[in-house]
C-alpha cells in the first residue's frame, strides 16, 4: 500500500472529519472511499463514451425495431419541445392497439 500526503483547507479536514465520525469510519476509509468511487464514475463515463463511437445507426435501428411498438412509460417520454411551444398535447397513434 502506498503513502499520500494530502493538502487540504482546514475547513474541508474539519468537514471530512465531522462526515467520517457521522459514518463510523476513519478520515482515511472515507477518503479512499470517495476516490474509488470517484475513479469508477470517470472510467465508467470513459467507457460509455467508447461503446458509443462503435455504434451506427444502423445497429441503433436493430435494436429499435426488437422494442413493441407501445407508448412509453410516462417516465421514459421525451418531451417535444416544438409541441411544448405551441401548447398542443401529443396524439396519440389511432393505428396502435
Amino acid at each position: 500500500m502506498s503513502a499520500l500526503s494530502l493538502r487540504l483547507p482546514n475547513f474541508l479536514h474539519k468537514r471530512l472529519g465531522d462526515l467520517a465520525r457521522r459514518e463510523g469510519v476513519s478520515i482515511n476509509q472515507l477518503v479512499n472511499s470517495a476516490v474509488a468511487e470517484k475513479m469508477a464514475a470517470l472510467m465508467t463515463a470513459d467507457y460509455l463514451q467508447e461503446r458509443a463511437k462503435r455504434g451506427t445507426r444502423k445497429k441503433f435501428e436493430a435494436v429499435l425495431a426488437k422494442v413493441p411498438d407501445t407508448e412509453p412509460e410516462v417516465i421514459d417520454r421525451l418531451p417535444n419541445r416544438r409541441l411544448e411551444r405551441t401548447g398542443r398535447k401529443r396524439r396519440r397513434s389511432a393505428a396502435k392497439g
